[in-house]
């Protein structure tokens, strides 16, 4: 399936690489072995060379990583995550997401290049970016700072995440004679 390659963004092949160009950002990939690429006026086109398993699932690892690279840049890519439990909160301060959430002391987060946080309210962050697997890794990571608990479901989530709750201990039990 050929890859459009849509107006202002400027698409090279060098050797092993194939670089990608456009108005949000530049992107570089290597290429593995068993996988040719193409490059036609409008569109990129990926082929797998020889055959086995390892080849078709480069074909199709490459082809939707390249197809990436191009919606990023002109596009963008982005997550949300919201942030339940009381008095936990995330703001701003400068290009930094400070956080508090139950800690004895607040978290403050760099952003790394590329990467950019919002905090939309105090219980709602929007990571955004043109490279698809950075946004999503940065995500992880402030998700890690608190994820979510099974019991109260408190921590930080992605929205519209399902986290799956359990049952409290019971009360009761044997009385003393």
């Amino acid at each position: 399936m050929p890859i459009k390659i849509p107006q202002g963004v400027q698409v090279k092949r060098e050797a092993q690489a194939i670089h990608v160009k456009g108005p949000k950002g530049e992107l570089e990939f290597r290429l593995a072995h068993g996988v040719e690429v193409k490059l036609e006026p409008n569109e990129i086109l990926v082929a797998q060379v020889g055959g086995g398993k390892q080849a078709l699932a480069l074909h199709g690892t490459t082809r939707a990583v390249i197809a990436n690279m191009v919606e990023g840049v002109t596009k963008g890519f982005s997550k949300a995550l919201e942030i339940q439990g009381t008095g936990y909160r995330a703001q701003m301060s400068g290009k930094k997401l400070v956080l508090q959430l139950g800690y004895s002391h607040p978290i403050e987060y760099d952003p790394p290049q590329g990467i950019t946080i919002a905090a939309e309210s105090q219980t709602r962050i929007v990571i955004s970016g043109y490279n698809k697997e950075l946004v999503g890794q940065v995500a992880a990571i402030i998700r890690d700072f608190r994820p979510p608990e099974p019991y109260k479901g408190k921590g930080i989530r992605y929205v519209g995440e399902y986290v799956r709750r359990k049952a409290g201990k019971a009360a009761g039990g044997k009385t003393a004679a």
